[in-house]
């Protein structure tokens, strides 16, 4: 049974009191670390956890005023803490409570994205095992090549979303890092062993060097990661909008009874999952030009990058996890056409063998340049004519005077192209 995420789960991750959530989770971990180091007394702490919440609500009424989200927030907890909250953000700058809770929202987010691509990869696999011996013919420049299985078409696609995962999760571990370092990243009011404690306690790592915020590389990496997974989702999708038109119909989307393809003409079934999930693909490219803009700060920091994140994070992870769960389902309902795969292979008299009869002309002593000539004749004969590549070459004397119609029989044969199929595989481990 295909397992599903919910885009719900992923959504939340970036509601405003989730976010806040995370913030005073960053606090709380400071004040532990405190503690641990002995600047904050067992019963000061607490009395801390036991008081200290915010109301979204309450937030948004002191902002108007002080125009500062974290200092609203803060303001709001310390109404709660009371005399003890002057332990709270001992030290601190915004900037600490703010890229620690953005790396723990981003670690979550990036947990559901792992297990998304997961998925993907155990549903390409299943289709890859299905299709291992499915004659189909290659295309290159759009133009009939030569056969090929439609299993080893997945296979580029499964090693596609491999590398998608692997690059994924390098980003998503460089991007773990917090930061608790004050003004400038000197430490000049906290310890850095204050960092140490608080980032372990939070499942990350200190930042190596942290300039008041965190070198915005690291998300424009991690971007580059998710713009990588939306173009490999688009790269299969472009290929299934192709297999579906209706001259070359080898593939197509599942068409569930009762869906309508189109408001006028009621023959219709088009690839829309495809074609949304190509589009969707822009977006998620666009964004992560974007973080690329945010890298130049000036000087140690600025807040330009900001307000960009507040949209292309939480827009880019719901729309991955979206694009991921939507490929998933359009891959596990795939409807293959096996009958039109062959007749595609075999258009014109099998053209696409033109390189066997080319191999075979030459093994009877003629130039490459005269046996492709001969084989070209043949083969734009019939394709210009709507004709029958083997049968021109079987009336063709000057083909038939060098090879037996056994020989040129022996030429068609699809199975030919598929004696190294397994050592493909075999790379994969299958």
């Amino acid at each position: 049974m295909i397992q599903r995420y919910s885009r719900d789960e992923m959504k939340n991750i970036w509601e405003l009191d989730e976010k806040f959530s995370y913030y005073l989770k960053v606090e709380l971990a400071v004040c532990d670390a405190y503690n641990k180091l002995g600047a904050i007394p067992d019963d000061a702490l607490a009395d801390i956890k036991a008081k200290a919440s915010f109301s979204v609500a309450r937030i948004d009424e002191i902002e108007k005023e002080v125009n500062h989200d974290v200092i609203a927030f803060l303001t709001n907890v310390n109404e709660n803490v009371g005399e003890n909250s002057r332990y709270i953000h001992m030290g601190m700058t915004s900037s600490d409570v703010i890229d620690t809770a953005f790396a723990l929202q981003i670690k979550q987010a990036s947990s559901i994205i792992e297990k998304d691509l997961n998925q993907v990869l155990n549903t390409i696999k299943a289709k890859v095992i299905e299709h291992k011996n499915t004659v189909c013919i290659g295309r290159s420049h759009g133009v009939i090549a030569e056969p090929m299985t439609f299993g080893v078409k997945m296979c580029s696609w499964l090693d596609l979303f491999e590398r998608c995962k692997k690059r994924f999760l390098l980003a998503a571990d460089e991007i773990a890092v917090g930061q608790i370092s004050g003004p400038v990243g000197t430490y000049s009011n906290i310890s850095p062993e204050i960092e140490k404690i608080t980032c372990e306690s939070l499942g990350l790592r200190p930042a190596k060097i942290s300039t008041q915020v965190i070198p915005r590389d690291i998300h424009a990496n991690y971007m580059q990661s998710l713009a990588l997974i939306g173009a490999a989702i688009e790269q299969c999708s472009i290929e299934l909008r192709h297999l579906q038109r209706t001259e070359v119909l080898e593939a197509e989307e599942s068409f569930k009874k009762g869906q309508k393809g189109s408001s006028a003409m009621p023959h219709k079934k088009n690839p829309i999952s495809a074609e949304n999930l190509s589009g969707l693909a822009r977006v998620v490219k666009s964004n992560a030009i974007a973080a690329l803009d945010n890298i130049p700060l000036w000087h140690e920091r600025d807040i330009s990058h900001s307000s960009v994140e507040r949209v292309i994070f939480p827009d880019t992870t719901i729309l991955i996890d979206y694009m991921l769960n939507r490929f998933d389902r359009l891959i596990a309902g795939l409807v293959i056409h096996k009958d039109n795969m062959i007749k595609n292979t075999f258009l014109y008299g099998g053209i696409v063998f033109s390189q066997r009869i080319l191999l075979a002309l030459t093994q009877k002593g003629l130039s490459r340049e005269e046996a492709y000539s001969l084989v070209q004749r043949n083969a734009l004969d019939a394709f210009n004519n709507h004709g029958n590549f083997k049968q021109n070459l079987l009336k063709d004397t000057d083909i038939t005077n060098l090879l037996t119609n056994e020989e040129i029989e022996k030429c068609f044969d699809s199975e030919y192209y598929l004696r190294n199929v397994s050592k493909i595989y075999e790379r994969f481990g299958l």
